[in-house]
């Protein structure tokens, strides 16, 4: 459904032709199927992309004065909008209100990307990338008319693992791709959160409307989870920070000893970021996730150690997954055992990190009393 604007750019032949589908204009054609109330209530998903400053302004308001806003009237199904214009005109304080509004009546409204913008011009505003609006889009038709469960709150999501330098070319690091995490902050944006992703060494392209944050070593990701905690409802640490760090790091690269000898290399441990978000909490009611990898040990089996670790680190649920053999790491799917501090188990059975992702907000929403 272009509007007029938008057929200013591309025309309605054009947009019938590469979709292969009808293009609905004007409230008065086929006026006997009643367009503008028949689309709405027939569609799983509307999504509006981009969307200007001015229908971010009428949908706020309730105004139909084309085939598009009407529809918006009428859909009962979630609805979708992705802005992009200026950064002047998104950050005015009209359009902030209009997006305002529109969440608060659980429309998912996407931040707008960084970049290139019309002219020479360069910030807030761009339209996030197809394939990443597309899988947002997967999110929340997984959904259904499920509520908004996360509108109005503030997360923060860790993913990755941190790098922590021998030399200029040489780090300790592990094996996190990051995929969980990404896909936690997908599935939080779908249910309507502000979402920050704090990404370490992540090679993931930027979930769309979400801010990311990249950072490398474990101090830079303890100083920005700390930061964006401050202001945040919920704090989901699916990132793999590096327990040690060397105590020193040389300016060059370390080269082999003519005599076969190897260097020795002192460790020295890292902050516990779980543990201090955990027991110095920025905010009432703050939500504090945790993720362990275990493989079980001498002292005990998988789930012993990540009990152990959840008292040890108090936070309110820990994620706990088997990593034995290498399972998880790098795979689309994930299976998982989700403890609470208040004793409650819930089993994550194998599915997608997508999958895994929700059932973890499920239980993050049970806690704010949604």
């Amino acid at each position: 459904m272009p509007t007029a604007a938008a057929l200013s750019f591309v025309g309605a032949p054009t947009w019938a032709a590469l979709s292969g589908k009808p293009v609905s204009t004007e409230v008065w054609d086929d006026v006997h199927q009643v367009p503008h109330v028949r689309i709405g209530q027939t569609a799983d998903l509307v999504i509006v992309a981009p969307a200007t400053a001015d229908l971010l302004a009428k949908a706020a308001h309730g105004l139909a004065d084309d085939l598009l806003t009407n529809t918006l009237l009428t859909a009962r199904c979630p609805v979708v909008v992705a802005p992009a214009m200026h950064t002047e005109m998104w950050e005015h304080a009209a359009t902030q209100a209009n997006v305002a509004t529109l969440r608060d009546r659980g429309v998912v409204v996407v931040e707008p990307a960084e970049g290139r913008l019309t002219g020479v011009d360069t910030g807030k505003g761009r339209l996030p990338e197809p394939s990443e609006l597309f899988e947002l889009c997967r999110e929340v038709l997984a959904r259904g008319t499920a509520a908004a469960d996360l509108a109005g709150k503030r997360v923060v999501v860790s993913a990755g693992g941190t790098r922590e330098y021998l030399d200029p070319v040489r780090f300790l690091g592990n094996r996190s791709s990051g995929l969980q995490g990404y896909a936690l902050a997908r599935a939080a944006l779908a249910r309507g959160a502000e979402v920050t992703l704090v990404a370490a060494n992540v090679a993931l392209p930027d979930p769309a409307g979400v801010k990311v944050v990249r950072v490398e070593t474990t101090a830079q990701l303890r100083d920005e989870v700390v930061a964006a905690a401050a202001s945040a409802d919920a704090v989901v640490m699916a990132a793999a920070p590096a327990d040690f760090r060397p105590t020193t790091v040389s300016d060059a690269k370390i080269k082999k000893a003519d005599d076969g000898s190897s260097p020795t290399i002192e460790l020295t441990q890292n902050a516990d970021i779980l543990h201090e978000i955990s027991t110095q909490r920025a905010r009432d009611g703050q939500v504090i996730v945790g993720f362990a990898a275990e493989t079980g040990d001498a002292t005990g089996s998988v789930l012993d150690l990540a009990r152990a670790k959840l008292s040890r680190k108090g936070c309110d649920l820990l994620v706990v997954n088997d990593v034995s053999g290498g399972a998880v790491f790098g795979s689309p799917e994930n299976e998982a055992v989700i403890l609470g501090a208040d004793g409650r188990s819930t089993e994550v059975p194998l599915g997608s990190k997508a999958a895994v992702a929700h059932a973890i907000w499920n239980e993050v929403a049970r806690r704010f009393g949604v």
